[in-house]
């Protein structure tokens, strides 16, 4: 089966996807043919690449706090997902010191809502969650990080990306790495990026 074809028809969710890198992941895993059910809150800036790209046509849009379990927990086990992506977040440093419970709620707190809800999935589902390369403890070195390097974090936001790598971490050994889980779980540890919208 080619790349392309990996995602056509199937049932994609993705968390996060009115956010920058969520919009870019919802439109191309489109042009894929994937089916989209996108679950996040509304877009934060204006003019939003979300909206640029008309993204929410053909797309299941569900505006939903990560932190409301149940409703969540209903959408994604109905829609019988073959692959998750989660990167639903308090994405800016900045704003975890002045909502640092909002920050570590929705970072650590959503993130492990939706590793409960894995739980529920009764067919094969591909998931990748994503952190950031900010949960290392920062030691100012010059070169980059690897993922055997320590975790830690002194501002809210990077604590709370550290805390949810031990979260998953935790699940991935606790829960899906039986023969018997439908699950096959990975993190990735993303940098900023920039790019159009």
């Amino acid at each position: 089966m080619s790349f392309k074809n990996k995602f056509r028809d199937k049932n994609v969710v993705i968390t996060g996807h009115t956010g920058f890198k969520g919009s870019w992941l919802t439109f191309w895993l489109k042009l894929m043919g994937a089916n989209i059910i996108g679950i996040s809150l509304d877009p934060k800036t204006s003019p939003s690449n979300f909206e640029t790209l008309d993204l929410s046509k053909d797309t299941k849009d569900i505006r939903l706090n990560l932190l409301d379990r149940n409703k969540i927990e209903d959408i994604i086990v109905k829609s019988e997902p073959d692959f998750i992506f989660h990167l639903a977040a308090q994405a800016i440093v900045k704003q975890s010191y002045i909502d640092p419970i909002e920050t570590w709620q929705t970072n650590l707190m959503g993130t492990i809502n939706i590793l409960e809800i894995l739980k529920k999935i009764k067919k094969k589902c591909s998931v990748v969650l994503i952190t950031s390369d900010k949960c290392y403890r920062n030691k100012e070195w010059l070169w980059g990080y690897r993922e055997i390097d320590e975790l830690g974090g002194i501002d809210p936001y990077s604590a709370s990306k550290a805390a949810t790598e031990i979260a998953i971490r935790s699940y991935s050994q606790s829960f899906f790495q039986t023969s018997q889980s439908n699950i096959r779980l990975g993190s990735a540890r993303a940098g900023n990026v920039i790019g159009g919208g």
